[in-house]
């Protein structure tokens, strides 16, 4: 099982709505890295849900309810999509800053590529949000 973070303004797709909604198609993704990370998320893996603009943080955990799929909306077939359901709510909210400040993400994507839209979490980076989240 992998573990993913991906990013979302929370006035356009907030992980309340998520919660609301029960379930929501990853789709809009364009940049060719983030979809190559889209196109690796497999049914079962964990996502770190973002919230991106004024908040950055890291702010609950997802998971995929499908393997990525062709986007069938995407007249060239070259973007995919995946599933998404919620899973927990963080205790706390991580905040961008917070992982900045933190020398475990020195090469972290969040704080190397701030503006990857989906991308990896190594286990020791989860292990490490996690126990930010409950601090």
């Amino acid at each position: 099982m992998a573990q993913w973070l991906v990013k979302e303004e929370p006035e356009h797709y907030g992980y309340d709505t998520l919660e609301k909604d029960g379930k929501t198609v990853w789709a809009g993704v364009r940049n060719p890295l983030a979809q190559k990370h889209l196109r690796a998320i497999r049914k079962g893996d964990r996502i770190f849900y973002y919230h991106t603009g004024k908040e950055k943080a890291v702010v609950a955990v997802a998971k995929a309810a499908s393997n990525a799929y062709a986007d069938p909306g995407d007249t060239t077939g070259k973007l995919s999509v995946v599933d998404v359901v919620p899973d927990k709510r963080l205790k706390r909210a991580v905040t961008l800053a917070e992982i900045k400040a933190d020398k475990h993400f020195a090469s972290f994507p969040l704080v190397r590529m701030a503006r990857l839209s989906v991308m990896p979490v190594t286990d020791e980076e989860w292990a490490r949000i996690e126990a930010l989240s409950r601090s």
